[in-house]
């Protein structure tokens, strides 16, 4: 009995010790664990291109513009690009969508609805054309601006081009688009009829298009059609390239290089 007693007692102090390391290692791993936990927040709070050199942030800065701007550029500058994109869609101006719905009390909807698919067609058609100047202001990118978009809000980098190529971006689109909306018919008699010479079947209607149209223009004038889809049309790049942007920035799978993740991985 006192030999059995011995071995009970043996196999328990056993047990107990195995416990006692069993412990101490669950108690390693936990601190191992809270360790990493905590070096992860700390990662996560950390500000993006923290510690990069100068080259490596203007470089990723470079490649995120590029990559925003070309899918902007290739996503809008197709059919129905504009027209099948409800954020970017071209509406009627202003108060011309109250004259939109006279016309088609009048038989006019179908022309109606030419007409501003036509704003929308003329949008289609110029985006591909300005390509080469998001590149040349992406060129031009200094250092300071490249920290300042990196550490910026989530539109930094729209507001970036706004400032560097918005006057360029004006100047290319509206003779495209002043092209595009000559060769549309109703397009065409709402400029008529809005520069004192307009008439014929669809006179009526559109005559209550320019009155109100008097409304939306610069200086009490009528309103610039061209000047109205142009800035529509760069309201619309500006959107998309700014989800691009919102895109790179907060979700990890849209980073799609070693130099995005290594630029943007502490955002």
């Amino acid at each position: 009995m006192h030999v059995l007693s011995r071995r009970i007692l043996a196999g328990l102090a056993a047990c107990a010790i195995a416990t006692a390391a069993g412990a101490a290692g669950q108690f390693k791993d936990l601190l191992r664990q809270a360790k990493q936990q905590a070096a992860g927040h700390a990662g996560g709070n950390a500000s993006p291109g923290a510690g990069l050199a100068d080259g490596d942030i203007a470089a990723g800065l470079r490649e995120a513009l590029a990559k925003g701007t070309t899918s902007a550029i290739k996503s809008l500058g197709r059919t129905d690009g504009f027209w099948g994109n409800a954020k970017v869609r071209i509406p009627l101006p202003g108060e011309l969508e109250q004259a939109a719905d006279l016309a088609r009390r009048l038989g006019q909807g179908a022309k109606v609805d030419a007409f501003e698919l036509s704003l929308n067609r003329a949008a289609e058609k110029a985006v591909p054309e300005v390509a080469d100047i998001f590149g040349d202001a992406i060129r031009r990118m200094s250092v300071a601006d490249a920290r300042g978009i990196l550490t910026g809000g989530d539109h930094a980098a729209t507001d970036f081009f706004r400032r560097t190529a918005g006057d360029a971006l004006r100047a290319r689109i509206r003779p495209i688009v002043a092209q595009a909306t000559d060769g549309v018919g109703v397009t065409q008699k709402y400029k008529a009829f809005a520069s004192g010479s307009g008439g014929g079947a669809l006179g009526g209607a559109l005559g209550s298009l320019g009155a109100l149209g008097g409304k939306s223009g610069r200086g009490g004038g009528p309103l610039d059609l061209d000047d109205y889809v142009t800035g529509k049309t760069m309201d619309g790049l500006f959107t998309v390239i700014g989800e691009q942007e919102q895109s790179i920035r907060h979700d990890p799978a849209a980073r799609s290089s070693d130099l995005l993740k290594k630029v943007f991985g502490g955002h």
